[in-house]
């Protein structure tokens, strides 16, 4: 069991059945979101997914650009692709020739396979892009700053 000192935004807490009735969506959307590579839950050796208060974040502005702003899965996956994971991880000038996120468009980096780039050693889940861009004010500041 995690001790509280240990606990913070990014420890995962809840299962996938908690975190579904936290959002009032259902397991099966979950799923489909993190197979559609929105979210990319912690996973135990048992292949239970668990979410952290960042992921609960995301799945909100999620839920929020679907259910509110009538945003499609394939316009959420272009915004996250916008996000300036090259400025942010600071790639150099060849990292970014050979980066298929940096070179394309429609998937957030953390889909990639990342292969003889900056990212090839990165954890995505722990990586500051994934993590620090779960807030939607915080994409769309990300954004203006590289415009």
């Amino acid at each position: 069991m995690v001790s509280d000192k240990h606990i913070n935004e990014d420890t995962p807490l809840y299962s996938i059945s908690s975190a579904a009735r936290m959002l009032g969506v259902s397991v099966h959307t979950l799923r489909m979101y993190e197979h559609e590579g929105l979210i990319m839950p912690y996973k135990k050796e048992s292949s239970h997914r668990l979410y952290s208060e960042i992921d609960i974040e995301r799945l909100k502005c999620i839920r929020h650009a679907i259910t509110e702003k009538k945003f499609s899965i394939p316009a959420i996956k272009t915004i996250y692709s916008l996000i300036p994971c090259w400025d942010i991880v600071q790639c150099s000038n060849d990292d970014r020739e050979k980066c298929e996120s940096y070179n394309g468009h429609g998937e957030p980096c953390w889909t990639y396979k990342h292969i003889d780039n900056c990212c090839s050693g990165r954890v995505c889940r722990s990586c500051d892009v994934y993590k620090h861009y779960a807030n939607c004010d915080r994409i769309k500041d990300a954004i203006k700053l590289n415009i």
